[in-house]
């Protein structure tokens, strides 16, 4: 699959920075500003996690390989930011930056955001994180600035739209264990575990050039019940969902289940979706406002 293959990596015909510009011009009504740079490098706010250094001082930190794959691949300004409602709020964050990379992160989405009890199955929180990027993805959406969720961050987007997550996938009848290894190299960690089937002729396979692609996977939740206007464009070869974005949202949405950031400037998966990214950061940061859609 991905990786082997020329035609399923999608590298014959156009290459990877003119499928993401032509995606977005037809798919979010930008026309021909997906190719144009501003006059200033847009500035991508990547959503922080909190934790322990060293077992004794909390910092807020974003992924390095997050940082690179925004920098070197989107072209932008990388950002970390502090997602904790004391320190920023969403309607200044909006203002200082172009778009949003919404990480990967350990601790999970409260359940009591979808209607549902906590119990020890939904693992570890971060509550300050919940109350910026929830109301920061709605607000997005509304608006048409561009974000792209990752692991956590896909969930994220479909809990702000409504939705639902599973506490652990691999306890679900025919369902893959999709956790991170516990050893290993980096490599192994991140290494290709299984394929992901996209829409025909949807959004993701026409970003591909494929319909089915290889990627790693290192989540235990998933979604559950698809918020309203979500539309699941790529699943796992065991039904979880993998791909998704907002039904008629101006701007650009899409989020991916695994780790795209993982060499993001070799791999012929990850590369379009941030090079798509960086266009639709372009855009914004140029001024092109997208026209609102109704949703269905």
């Amino acid at each position: 699959m991905c990786g082997n293959g020329a035609a399923l990596c999608g590298r014959g015909g156009f290459s990877a920075a003119a499928r993401g510009a032509m995606f977005l011009s037809s798919c979010h009504n930008l026309g021909h500003a997906m190719c144009l740079r501003s006059s200033r490098r847009p500035v991508v706010g990547i959503i922080g996690n909190i934790h322990a250094m060293n077992d004794r001082y909390r910092v807020h930190a974003g992924g390095e390989m997050n940082v690179a794959a925004v920098a070197e691949v989107s072209g932008a300004l990388p950002l970390i930011v502090p997602a904790d409602p004391r320190h920023v709020s969403v309607e200044a964050l909006m203002e200082v930056c172009d778009g949003f990379l919404l990480t990967g992160g350990r601790p999970n989405v409260h359940p009591s955001e979808y209607g549902e009890a906590e119990t020890p199955a939904h693992g570890a929180f971060d509550r300050g994180r919940d109350a910026i990027t929830l109301p920061l993805i709605r607000a997005c959406v509304d608006r048409g600035q561009p974000f792209f969720g990752i692991c956590r961050g896909f969930q994220e987007v479909n809990v702000a739209m409504g939705g639902s997550l599973h506490p652990e996938i691999r306890e679900l009848p025919g369902r893959m264990n999709h956790r991170m290894p516990p050893d290993g190299t980096e490599e192994e960690v991140f290494a290709l575990r299984h394929s992901v089937s996209f829409t025909p002729g949807g959004v993701f396979a026409r970003l591909m050039g494929a319909e089915k692609v290889m990627t790693n996977t290192l989540h235990g939740q998933g979604i559950a019940r698809p918020g309203a206007r979500i539309v699941i464009d790529g699943l796992a070869e065991d039904g979880t969902p993998e791909a998704i974005y907002v039904k008629d949202a101006p701007g650009f949405t899409l989020s991916v289940q695994w780790h795209p950031e993982y060499r993001a400037g070799e791999d012929p998966v990850s590369r379009p979706l941030f090079q798509a990214f960086g266009a639709a950061l372009d855009a914004w940061a140029a001024g092109q406002r997208p026209a609102a859609q109704a949703a269905e």
